[in-house]
């Protein structure tokens, strides 16, 4: 009867969550305070858990735009420049065949800053800066996937990706003091931000030991914490209403 549970257990946390040995060590040995196997688990667990939350992260932003009919609030250079932070992860990831749990938010949370780039410039009338803005940034991506790309490029992308996140945050704090509301910034995707790089720091260490990742979300947690407190500084204050011309 044992043996019946174990085959399928095995089968979804074999090399899903464990590598074999972990899971002989807990789940055979029955050796359930084997700490460097528990890391692996939580590791993985989180990791995973990140990926999937990746998926809707975004996405009460881009509805929160589209049912404002605005993307006030927002600052498109802070954006932009998340959107390179992510692209230099994802980029870095593939290329050192890093497991797809210690990354693979950066590839959904592409997709929703990319769409969010888009809306904040069709809402400015700018539509067709927006068409141009996907067309080129795929274009780009496609030639950094490509063997024409030195490593040494994709090293300095990862590089810049501090930096980047850094000003993009900070262009956003800016943008919400000089204003004195968070505008269209929507809360949920802020402090889902803040969580998953928080997480990310623990699994990046973990899974990939490169400090160059590591260090990243210790700089976009520092950041994305800043955005946090200030959702929650100006909780209660309202975008003024715009005058209607007479």
């Amino acid at each position: 009867m044992a043996a019946e549970v174990d085959g399928p257990l095995k089968r979804v946390l074999v090399p899903l969550l464990l590598p074999e040995k972990c899971y002989d060590q807990i789940f055979v040995q029955w050796d359930l305070l084997h700490v460097p196997c528990l890391k692996i688990l939580l590791s993985k667990g989180l990791g995973l858990g990140i990926v999937a939350g990746s998926l809707l992260v975004k996405l009460p932003q881009v509805f929160k735009i589209l049912g404002a009919k605005s993307a006030e609030g927002l600052s498109l250079q802070s954006v932009m420049l998340e959107l390179v932070a992510l692209t230099g992860t994802m980029v870095y990831s593939i290329t050192n065949n890093f497991p797809f749990s210690s990354w693979g938010e950066a590839l959904f949370l592409m997709l929703q800053t990319i769409t969010i780039a888009f809306l904040v410039l069709h809402y400015r009338g700018q539509t067709v800066k927006g068409v141009a803005l996907l067309a080129c940034y795929a274009l780009v991506l496609l030639v950094l996937l490509s063997p024409l790309t030195p490593q040494a490029v994709v090293i300095l992308l990862q590089a810049s990706n501090m930096p980047s996140v850094v000003v993009g945050r900070l262009l956003q704090a800016a943008t919400n003091y000089r204003n004195g509301h968070t505008g269209q910034l929507s809360a949920i995707t802020v402090f889902l931000l803040f969580g998953g790089s928080l997480a990310r720091i623990f699994t990046s260490i973990q899974e990939t030991g490169d400090p160059l990742m590591a260090g990243t979300f210790v700089v976009s947690s520092l950041c994305n914490g800043l955005i946090a407190a200030q959702v929650l500084f100006y909780w209660n204050a309202k975008a003024p209403h715009k005058k209607k011309k007479q």
